[in-house]
């Protein structure tokens, strides 16, 4: 393996190959080895103390790979192999657990129990290490298994001391959540059911520790306090004295060993004490303080960049926020109480408290963190999380994970390429969960309060008996308006106003709010407007039609109810849209309304939408539901990140066609018609504001307008006007309210002032005789977009004999110039500014379109789409890589600003704002400052414009 190595979820598979069949490895394969003269001496040591030992490996490959897979990472366990007569019975068997009862102990010799239980220790971190080294285990597996073992033993050492009926061993810390180290001190409490000076639980201990470091200054009062501690005892402490850190830690708690039913009761009263309790403002600081000191700590003593566990970006960063957001929701929400890491981290992302691609970089890191602290404590089984400092300690470790030297680079800068990503990832994402803005919100005026005082708090605010549903205990209006303000909310006031309209009442969506509230803020505080979407919120939760599937969403799918958050405080036309069409609610939930839709699957949806309609109107309304429907559809990807800006222009043309197609079968043409799709239609990169430029065209030739056999021309004409026209009229509609695209047909010979549909026959004589330059780079982009397809052909015919004819001449490029110069000085509105419009800025949209439509015309590039064309200029050297890149990334940018401009304004405009509320959240909605959105369109559209009058000009603008 060279670079990067294959790591599973906790073991190296680097680690693992096939052995030639001999009992000493060949010597390439010793030499891929981790440490090539170690994997040799392991071999020889293991034959020379052991009779019978070198037949066993020359028969067993598998004993053979174990053998020199352990004992090249574990120099510990290789003395185990070399010292104990089992090692290899085990290693031979790795499928079989040791077995950890009496009678499987006696069978381990005579000794003391602390002796005999070290042994069985020994021989079961062998079995586990060597199925982690394998791969054959992930790491949650191998934590699991290491707890349990630790469980076993102290099982164990209970009944051999006679205290097992007396006494609960409780396990904290990994033990507890099941996700020990190799060298973890095994973190427990002591339960009696009466009594705290118990002898034999100082045997019991005693015999434990000869086979692992035990710890217990997680009890109350530490290590002064009293080893054991009945039940009431601890839950008096717990009433009156623990602290923050001690029902941090009580997540973990799990009972390991001795008295199961007095485990079970400690467990239940110590979940009592956990998630009944409020969380405060107090607590919080405590956990932050906490963390604080633990880093400073690391600091002081120099090791913050070699620190696994406490540095930054280490193991702690993620337990710490995963342990946070258990306690600040894991209260109201159950399937946050996972006393383990890994689980709890998916239940926070299954519930919408953590994003997923967040909980899937912290999943990554911590798999791999935890696997270099596993290879680092087993080589000498040392309760280390540092990092070697020596250049042959850190590459001998970066093999054992699986890194190899390659041509590019060495296995320990690959390792420490990987360790500082992960540990950057880590930090950045701890530091968004664990100060954010939400908890300070929802926690202030909360205190440390006993659980009977929380639960009654917590009724009564339930109930609407204390500051009232939505609003935090104990905190006036102003102050929840403080709140509000401090994570985003301008208008807090309004925002205070709104949630309580939102959490008020006892209906289901109102009480499901109540329960949501603090995190459905959060939620929406990270969205462009936080106001605008819980206004949105609050429409969607009042309108009878939307409460039932608003309500579905956010109890049965908590990342749904986070994107609808986003989408609300994106734009007014989100909410507008979920309230007209609910069952887009639904569809977000379930995932559908992020698939995409092709054509057919639209067509199926508009056949639907018009089947249930009746009465003279029940297309025109069917066609103006789906519309709007499929947009927000369409919208919804575009803004979650489930489709680029290519991806949405396509979506929303093959929309257009589904429309276009269903109002011309409803015209019921009596000859046969096309219609050809012009500009961002036919490029198929439509945006949300654009309007549908069409062509019409006829066969005069054929249809049912017969006289004796003979066509009526006039009357053929007339026939295409009319359904032209009904076409137009079920597209635009009687008013621009009620239509659904604007269309413009003034790309037609003559423009406005001839017939909106021409026949085949006039058409050819027009681009023969009358057409113009421009006409040919309009007609770039043309395509057929609906109706008969034997019209369609023969017009792309002669559309293609007309543009493709002959060479484009010295005197059209002229032309092309000039029309381009004077629409760049009429063309911008005089409301909207010039240096910043995303369409006809310099160097913006229309720059490169039209450069790019004049280098086809130049080089006989046929290509409907800007960048397709683009492309295609650039496979046939028409444009370098390099022009190509600048002309795209301005494209890409510009096309992206203005379509979001146009769902956060939801008004006419293409220019990017230069101060105010919409620029601010426009910036916000594409992941930029205000400032910095503004030097982008500077930064793209000055390189473009430089390429465009290079390409376009020649060098210099037209004047």
């Amino acid at each position: 393996m060279e670079g990067r190595p294959a790591l599973g979820a906790g073991g190296s598979r680097g680690a693992h190959w096939g052995m030639a069949a001999s009992a000493r490895p060949e010597p390439d394969e010793i030499e891929r080895s981790a440490d090539p003269r170690g994997a040799a001496l392991v071999v020889e040591r293991v034959t020379n103390a052991r009779a019978g030992a070198a037949e066993r490996l020359e028969v067993d490959r598998a004993l053979r790979s174990a053998l020199v897979t352990v004992g090249v990472a574990s120099p510990w366990l290789a003395r185990v192999c070399v010292a104990d007569d089992m090692a290899l019975d085990v290693l031979s068997d790795l499928n079989t657990r040791l077995a950890l009862d009496p009678a499987a102990l006696r069978s381990l010799g005579d000794g003391e129990p602390g002796t005999l239980l070290a042994r069985a220790k020994r021989l079961a971190v062998l079995r586990i290490a060597a199925r982690d080294l394998l791969g054959i285990d992930d790491l949650e597996t191998v934590g699991a298994n290491l707890a349990d073992l630790a469980g076993s033993l102290l099982s164990l050492a209970c009944v051999l001391t006679g205290s097992a009926d007396r006494v609960s061993v409780i396990g904290m810390g990994k033990l507890g959540g099941r996700e020990l180290n190799y060298s973890s001190d095994v973190d427990v409490m002591l339960v009696a059911g009466s009594g705290n000076e118990l002898p034999e639980v100082r045997t019991m201990l005693d015999a434990a520790r000869e086979a692992w470091r035990i710890d217990l200054d997680l009890r109350p009062e530490g290590r002064v306090g009293p080893l054991v501690r009945t039940l009431d005892s601890y839950a008096a402490y717990w009433d009156r004295w623990a602290q923050t850190w001690e029902f941090q830690a009580l997540i973990k708690a799990r009972a390991v060993a001795g008295n199961g039913a007095l485990g079970e009761r400690f467990i239940e009263e110590a979940s009592s004490r956990i998630w009944a309790r409020p969380f405060g403002a107090a607590d919080l600081s405590d956990v932050r303080n906490l963390k604080e000191r633990a880093e400073a700590a690391v600091v002081r003593r120099g090791l913050e960049d070699r620190e696994l566990k406490r540095g930054r970006g280490g193991i702690r960063d993620i337990e710490f926020a995963v342990q946070l957001l258990q306690l600040v929701h894991g209260r109201s929400d159950r399937s946050l109480r996972s006393p383990s890491t890994l689980p709890a981290l998916r239940a926070l992302a299954d519930g919408g408290y953590v994003g997923r691609d967040d909980a899937a970089a912290l999943q990554e890191a911590y798999i791999f963190l935890r696997a270099v602290e596993h290879r680092l404590q087993l080589h000498e089984d040392q309760q280390t999380h540092v990092l070697p400092q020596s250049t042959a300690a850190r590459h001998r470790l970066a093999r054992v994970l699986g890194y190899r030297d390659s041509s590019s680079t060495t296995a320990s800068v690959a390792f420490d390429a990987d360790l500082r990503r992960h540990q950057a990832t880590v930090r950045g994402i701890h530091e968004r969960l664990f100060f954010r803005p939400l908890l300070e919100a929802f926690t202030e005026g909360a205190g440390h309060r006993t659980a009977g005082e929380a639960t009654a708090t917590e009724t009564a605010a339930e109930s609407g008996a204390a500051d009232g549903p939505g609003q935090p205990a104990g905190l006036q209006p102003h102050a929840v308006e403080q709140r509000l303000e401090a994570f985003g909310f301008a208008d807090a006031a309004r925002t205070s106003t709104a949630v309580r309209e939102l959490t008020r009442g006892f209906s289901r969506t109102s009480r499901l709010m109540q329960r949501m509230l603090p995190v459905l803020l959060d939620w929406l505080s990270e969205s462009p407007d936080p106001d605008l979407g819980l206004l949105g919120l609050r429409s969607l939760a009042a309108a009878p039609r939307a409460q039932g599937e608003l309500t579905a969403l956010c109890r049965e799918s908590p990342e749904a109810a986070r994107q609808l958050c986003l989408l609300l405080g994106t734009g007014p036309r989100f909410a507008r849209g979920f309230q007209h069409h609910p069952e887009e609610l639904t569809a977000l939930a379930n995932r559908e309304l992020l698939a995409p839709s092709n054509r057919d699957q639209m067509t199926s949806r508009l056949r639907k939408s018009i089947a249930w309609r009746s009465g003279e109107s029940a297309l025109e309304q069917g066609l103006r539901v789906f519309a709007r429907s499929e947009t927000l559809r369409i919208a919804a990807r575009d803004v979650l990140g489930a489709a680029d800006v290519v991806a949405t222009g396509e979506a929303l043309s093959d929309l257009a066609e589904v429309v276009i197609s269903a109002a011309l079968e409803s015209a019921a043409a009596e000859v046969p018609l096309a219609v050809v799709g012009m500009g961002r239609l036919g490029g198929r990169e439509l945006s949300y504001t654009s309007d549908l430029d069409l062509l019409f065209v006829y066969d005069s030739s054929r249809g049912g307008l017969v006289d004796g056999g003979v066509a009526v021309a006039a009357e053929v004409a007339e026939a295409a006007e009319r359904a032209t026209a009904s076409v137009v009229r079920v597209i635009a509609g009687a008013t621009p309210a009620s239509g659904i695209y604007r269309v413009d047909t003034a790309l037609r010979p003559e423009g406005r002032q001839g017939p909106q549909s021409r026949s085949l026959d006039a058409y050819g004589a027009y681009y023969r005789r009358w057409a113009e330059p421009w006409e040919k780079q309009a007609l770039l982009r043309g395509r057929i977009v609906a109706g008969d397809p034997e019209v369609g052909e023969r017009y792309a015919e002669i559309a293609k004999s007309f543009v493709w004819g002959r060479p484009f001449g010295a005197d059209e490029i002229r032309e092309i110039r000039r029309t381009k110069a004077r629409v760049e000085r009429e063309r911008v509105p005089p409301s909207e500014d010039p240096a910043f419009h995303l369409k006809l800025g310099p160097g913006a949209l229309a720059d490169v379109e039209w450069t790019v439509q004049l280098l086809q015309l130049q080089h006989r590039v046929v290509a409907p789409g800007t960048m397709e064309a683009l492309t295609q200029l650039t496979s046939a050297g028409a444009v370098s890589v390099s022009d190509a890149k600048v002309l795209s990334a301005a494209y890409r940018f510009c096309e992206q600003a203005r379509n979001r401009l146009a769902l956060v304004r939801d008004l006419p405009g293409d220019s990017l704002p230069s101060t105010g509320h919409v620029l601010g959240v426009l910036a916000r909605s594409l992941g930029r400052t205000p400032t910095g959105l503004r030097d982008e369109y500077r930064r793209h559209t000055r390189r473009a414009r430089r390429v465009v009058e290079r390409l376009f000009y020649g060098g210099a603008p037209a004047s």
